[in-house]
């Protein structure tokens, strides 16, 4: 019986932790300081139809060199493991530019 919860409890643990992943997109020379802007983007249908629309150019606000990472972090993936149910799942967007 032990081996059966230790094995179930890390299959939930691969599946869970396998779709984190990161998308870095760099405009112009990239950010170069340390100020950081996130919000988070979410997805219907299993991530077919956006539900919010996220700027991140409105987000660099005028800076002309930043960096744009798409993620599925850690706290994505436990707030999808409850919301996937309904086939809704969060990924967050963090811009970071040069001040």
């Amino acid at each position: 019986m032990k081996r059966i919860a230790a094995f179930s409890a890390l299959l939930v643990l691969v599946v869970t932790l396998s779709g984190c992943w990161t998308h870095t997109h760099v405009v112009g020379d990239g950010a170069q300081g340390n100020d950081v802007t996130s919000t988070r983007q979410w997805y219907v249908l299993f991530g077919l139809i956006p539900l919010n629309e996220v700027d991140s150019k409105a987000m660099a606000g005028d800076a002309a060199n930043y960096t744009v990472e798409t993620q599925t972090t850690l706290i994505d993936a436990v707030i999808g493991a409850f919301t996937g149910v309904i086939s809704v799942h969060p990924q967050t967007v963090t811009v970071t530019v040069t001040k």
